[in-house]
């Protein structure tokens, strides 16, 4: 039977306050890298790796995002969930908020990524988490492998030791591993738990055996994660300016970015439970 992932979850409601004055009339998703949006490489990375539906998750200046992915992603099929507590919960929240969108297996991705289009296609197996060796750069989760390549344990940076690879912040996940991480979560919303990074459900997940993820391992100069301007500094160096065929898919004037997309515009389906 085949397994591949054909089905995407982004999660894209975010602020991206340590990017201002960028992201102060866009999302940080459509900051530019290399002349090219990040939500335009990660459409592209998608498209080529045959992905052919996408949820996204989306909270600050949703417009913009559903404008873009209207222009430059007809040919996937795309569902909306609106997370309308995103200045105040963090990425726990809106992966609960997904739960009912998903149905079927999904590779999970931060939209602050930049990486190279070929290293996505082992990430759709389900049940499978990227990681990288570490680098200066580098901060936040960390996992331990065991013998078989399975992660052993998540660590919170940024002092990683000898045997810890950084998280790309891209997961694969099964139906049967979700549902079992839909019951960790609604347990976390429940307890208040709004502020923290799902990531924290995944290691207690992983540490009591209830979670079983195989690693992929990402060439760590080939993936970057744009959180501030130094870091948007440095992804413009690892990925310079696309190719003029990427960068026409992708171009959409920044006027069309500020206006509303009509409902009958683009297929919305709010599933917030909130």
């Amino acid at each position: 039977m085949n397994n591949r992932v054909t089905t995407a979850l982004l999660l894209a409601a975010g602020t991206g306050s340590r990017l201002r004055p960028l992201t102060l009339d866009a999302p940080k998703c459509l900051t530019e890298v290399g002349g090219e949006s990040i939500l335009g490489r990660l459409v592209d990375s998608l498209r080529l790796n045959g992905i052919r539906r996408l949820v996204v998750v989306t909270g600050y200046l949703d417009h913009c995002i559903r404008n873009f992915l209207q222009q430059n992603a007809s040919d996937i099929e795309i569902e909306y969930v609106f997370n309308p507590d995103y200045r105040t919960t963090n990425n726990i929240y809106s992966l609960w908020l997904a739960q009912q969108a998903i149905k079927d297996p999904f590779v999970l991705i931060e939209s602050d990524l930049v990486f190279a289009d070929s290293l996505l296609a082992p990430m759709l197996t389900p049940d499978r988490i990227a990681i990288s060796k570490t680098l200066d750069w580098m901060n936040g989760t960390a996992v331990e492998l065991n013998g078989d390549n399975c992660i052993k344990a998540f660590h919170e940076g940024p002092d990683y030791g000898p045997k810890h690879y950084k998280t790309v912040n891209i997961y694969s996940l099964s139906l049967a591993s979700w549902r079992k991480v839909v019951g960790r979560l609604d347990e976390a919303v429940k307890r208040g738990r709004l502020g923290e990074y799902y990531e924290t459900v995944f290691a207690e997940m992983v540490l009591d055996g209830s979670l079983d993820l195989s690693a992929v391992f990402f060439d760590e100069n080939k993936w970057y994660e744009v959180d501030c301007m130094k870091d948007l500094h440095q992804a413009e160096l690892m990925f310079p300016r696309a190719l003029p065929a990427r960068l026409a898919h992708n171009a959409i004037p920044r006027q069309v970015l500020a206006r509303p997309v009509g409902p009958v515009e683009l297929k919305f389906s709010n599933k917030s439970v909130a």
